[in-house]
């Protein structure tokens, strides 16, 4: 047996597109959308969902989130996301267009935050000589 079979096709595939050493992260992904338990298509990317974002790990505690073991910022979780779907594509051999067309089932981020600018320092006031600066 060579070693190109010891791994799935599925596997295997995932290896091909993500070869480079910087891309090992996201083969580990990729190889986690082949191995996933859903048993369809659709499974399989709602597993990528779980997979990829943090969530709450305790019902109602937002907080608990941290404790996740999702890769974290939110450009990380994206690139898992498509990664993960990319082995579920090869694992249900899906088009690879419908697998580009594919997003993540999360919330919209919400619209940046516009500062207001600062107010400008006012200019400090003249106190009398006869009047100390500092208290006694």
């Amino acid at each position: 047996m060579m070693p190109q079979q010891w791994a799935s096709p599925c596997g295997n595939q995932c290896t091909n597109k993500y070869a480079a050493l910087t891309q090992i992260p996201w083969r580990v992904f990729c190889k986690k959308g082949c191995n996933s338990d859903g048993e369809t298509w659709e499974e399989c990317l709602e597993e990528c969902n779980q997979i990829c974002y943090k969530d709450p790990v305790l019902k109602d505690q937002q907080w608990s989130a941290y404790i996740d073991r999702s890769p974290g910022a939110a450009s990380y979780s994206e690139e898992c996301f498509h990664a993960c779907v990319s082995g579920c594509g090869y694992k249900f051999d899906v088009k690879q267009d419908k697998v580009d067309k594919v997003s993540p089932n999360r919330p919209p981020k919400p619209a940046p935050v516009q500062k207001k600018p600062r107010p400008q320092p006012v200019e400090p006031i003249d106190l009398p000589e006869d009047m100390p600066g500092t208290s006694a």
